[in-house]
């Protein structure tokens, strides 16, 4: 990928702009190309007035800790924009709402309404992205999806724009939101209801184990692979296509769970996506359903 933003053309920034930015050194496949330009905005003023001052042609991708995204080897052209911990803030309002910012983790956001005593925002344990990740792809485990706990959430549109938008905006459906394209999930507020704090926790530590049971998550992965077809299990479709194990180059369909596929160590994003492509064609050919992508694929081909 060519550098084609040069430095001139970004606009002033209190936080880091970096060029050439790993992508691969923090998102759960640990492979990928590069950011043309990884900015970490030191607060909501400076990604405002640094996303209102930029070319509207650049493009511009929100990306928090990448558990469900593939990186292509190509990298990502334009600008990627990664919340530092500054956007992490969580607080307690009104007895049963937890307000957090885009870079809070749902298991933190969790754990602060377990402490609270709000029930509800459990299945969030469950979810390892970020809220701003959650709010905008409408994350869901156990039952239970963002659009179910949000109330509202504050945005910095393409253009600089900072805008609140109540939970109806987003035109919600399952793992999908009306976001607009480039603008970046700052904070959400989120409503439970009041419970009391050692159910919430064993609830919570229920989630955590099924988890740990029945997920790689000590493994180079993308989280859920496919949507899950309506009345069925993505998983099931996979492993009855035969696909549990299979493996392109260095990317493996899990043993554990054949909805998730692996990095086993040496894995391009290539060899992950062509996986993914061949289980598509699998199971169209074994049941005839057609696969739908849930992992986010981002960035151009090598």
């Amino acid at each position: 990928m060519s550098a084609a933003l040069a430095v001139e053309q970004l606009p002033a920034l209190a936080g880091e702009a970096k060029p050439g930015g790993s992508l691969a050194d923090f998102i759960w496949f640990r492979c990928g190309g590069p950011a043309e330009w990884l900015v970490r905005p030191r607060d909501v003023d400076d990604l405002s007035q640094f996303l209102a001052a930029l070319d509207p042609e650049v493009p511009v991708l929100p990306v928090g800790v990448g558990s469900n995204l593939i990186v292509r080897d190509g990298g990502v052209p334009g600008v990627v924009i990664r919340l530092p911990k500054s956007f992490s803030q969580i607080s307690v309002e009104d007895g049963s709402r937890v307000r957090a910012g885009g870079a809070a983790m749902g298991i933190t956001v969790a754990s602060k309404a377990r402490d609270a005593g709000i029930a509800g925002l459990e299945f969030l344990r469950g979810i390892p992205g970020t809220t701003g990740g959650a709010v905008r792809m409408n994350a869901g485990a156990y039952g239970r999806e963002a659009m179910d706990i949000l109330i509202e959430a504050t945005l910095v549109l393409r253009d600089g724009t900072i805008e609140t938008w109540p939970v109806e905006r987003f035109g919600y459906t399952y793992r999908h939101s009306e976001t607009p394209e480039g603008a970046v999930v700052v904070e959400a507020l989120f409503e439970g209801t009041p419970g009391d704090p050692a159910v919430i926790a064993a609830e919570m530590d229920r989630i955590a184990a099924e988890r740990e049971a029945s997920q790689p998550l000590r493994s180079r992965t993308g989280g859920s692979t496919f949507k899950n077809p309506d009345g069925d299990k993505a998983w099931r479709l996979v492993d009855e296509a035969g696909c549990r194990g299979l493996t392109i180059g260095g990317a493996q369909v899990s043993e554990k769970h054949t909805n998730f596929l692996l990095n086993t160590g040496d894995a391009t994003s290539a060899d992950i996506e062509a996986l993914g492509e061949e289980i598509r064609r699998r199971v169209r050919e074994r049941s005839g359903v057609e696969l739908q992508w849930e992992i986010q694929r981002v960035g151009e081909r090598a």
